[in-house]
């Protein structure tokens, strides 16, 4: 016998205890006025102007139908109704009066009482102003005696699916709702599903983002809540879930300090946590790049005003804040669930992704390489971005180690590879290092993309104005000449002590 925690009125909170046994009830507060069916059951409650209950006789089937204003048009036909036994009324009346256990009252009466009616008598305990608890007391008896199968299951689901959200609604105590989880767990309630992300669910749908955060809590505190995923391989639970809830609805920051609150307050998160609020880190670092090119191109266009040093050094500590504290979640997995190798993969995949949108080329280089030796190969898109960037850094190291895979690729992917790290180099500036790539690129026999061949010219053609330096610009113009790749270049040189200009063609 699951033992209840607690007592709602229909118009106030409290805690009373019933006459009678030595059992506690709960009566839940008015239900909606529809319950949402599962399957073949549609359950119809409304206002009632007399809560009263008077014993219905057979002779009165009919008024079971209005029974408190209870419509079961979708669960007991009209064939049903010759078939009600004088028992199940018996039933209603000997629980109704809480003089005995209602394992005792079904017990008694087990021979008497069909699936249907026992269905019905669920329902009845369900509804606004009864004794809901009598309820999930009914449906335990009935699991104890296998005689729950996946329609009674799916009806039992539903009715509580509305206990919960009606007591939610009702501004209950996120305690209250934690207890009457943990009981419907205790009398054998197995729904496809986490009745407690469900709960979750509703609090957050509601608006209500607070309380959500406190149910999570109480629940963290219970130790409650946790299921295994097994496609994946790790529990899954309150935290998690909710994180997932503000992620879906863009609140990514919120998510990351969601789960990072609960570590640091001693609650202990589920470890798949920490890799919602990864995921969080690397959507939150992506958003904040797209709008910081949006507000660089509004400030080169004249649109808004240049940013100062301060902003700058703003913006840079909450992109670092943000990395630091997705490294801190990172270790939190790796320390708390010491996860096999598939899960290290995820891991490192997600350090990937952060460390790729904070523009972190050496860091992110050594990701793509924990990826590979957990078995979880990162896609060779994934390796020219990295290269890309750390071209614009012009880390050395890194581009010469992910340069030497364009060794055993096909000419498409060399040509691929080799195009991000000439892009990259112009857009770090490194117009020295991009002329070398274009003419390693034609002496591969692979010829750049002429928007790429144009960029490259002009960037240094913009520095032989601040350098004086023509080397490498009239070494690449011979070099596409010879490939036919462009037309005859005139060069004009100015002397200044003798005013004299030199022209020459190439």
């Amino acid at each position: 016998m699951a033992s209840p925690h607690g007592f709602a009125s229909l118009t106030y909170s409290g805690i009373t205890r019933t006459c009678s046994s030595q059992r506690y009830h709960r009566l839940i507060p008015q239900f909606n006025k529809k319950i949402q069916s599962c399957s073949r059951v549609s359950i119809i409650i409304c206002n009632s102007q007399n809560p009263s209950f008077a014993v219905a006789k057979r002779s009165k089937i009919r008024d079971l139908r209005l029974f408190n204003s209870v419509e079961l048009d979708g669960f007991l036909t009209s064939d049903d109704e010759g078939e009600m036994s004088e028992g199940f009324f018996e039933a209603i009346e000997e629980l109704e009066r809480m003089n005995r256990e209602p394992s005792d009252v079904l017990e008694e009466m087990n021979e008497r009482l069909s699936a249907r009616e026992l269905q019905l008598v669920l329902v009845y305990f369900s509804q606004e102003g009864r004794d809901s608890w009598c309820a999930l007391e009914v449906f335990e008896w009935l699991r104890k005696e296998n005689r729950v199968d996946e329609e009674t299951m799916e009806l039992m689901v539903s009715l509580m699916c509305t206990w919960v959200k009606k007591l939610i609604e009702g501004k209950q105590d996120v305690g209250f709702v934690a207890d009457v989880l943990v009981d419907m767990d205790c009398v054998g309630l197995k729904p496809g599903f986490s009745m407690i992300e469900e709960a979750v669910s509703i609090y957050w749908e509601m608006g209500e983002g607070e309380r959500a955060v406190s149910f999570v809590k109480e629940v963290l505190r219970r130790g409650i809540g946790y299921q295994e995923d097994r496609a994946e391989g790790h529990k899954v639970g309150p935290a998690g879930y909710l994180a997932w809830k503000m992620m879906v609805d863009g609140k990514y920051r919120d998510a990351v300090n969601l789960v990072i609150d609960l570590k640091e307050s001693g609650l202990r998160p589920e470890a798949y946590s920490y890799l919602i609020a990864m995921t969080a880190v690397v959507k939150e670092l992506n958003e904040f790049a797209k709008a910081l090119r949006k507000l660089k191109a509004f400030s080169k266009s004249g649109l808004v005003a240049e940013l100062d040093p301060e902003t700058v050094g703003l913006m840079e500590k909450y992109q670092s804040d943000l990395v630091a504290d997705g490294v801190r979640l990172s270790n939190w997995v790796i320390q708390e669930e010491r996860p096999s190798l598939r899960g290290l993969g995820l891991v490192h995949e997600r350090l990937l992704a952060m460390y790729i949108c904070a523009g972190r080329g050496l860091e992110a280089e050594r990701q793509l390489w924990n990826m590979k030796y957990v078995g979880k190969e990162a896609d060779s898109g994934l390796y020219d971005i990295v290269l890309a960037i750390c071209a614009s850094q012009k880390e050395e190291g890194p581009i010469a180690r992910l340069v030497s895979r364009t060794e055993v690729m096909g000419s498409v992917h060399k040509k691929k590879t080799l195009t991000w790290l000439l892009r990259g180099y112009m857009k770090g500036g490194h117009f020295d290092d991009a002329a070398e790539t274009v003419i390693k690129m034609l002496d591969c026999g692979l010829y750049p993309e002429f928007v790429d061949r144009v960029a490259a010219l002009q960037g240094l053609r913009k520095r032989i104005r601040q350098t004086g330096d023509v080397e490498t610009y009239v070494k690449l113009c011979k070099r596409l000449s010879d490939e036919e790749l462009a037309g005859p270049c005139l060069f004009y040189l100015h002397l200044k002590k003798y005013p004299l200009w030199i022209i020459k063609m190439l």
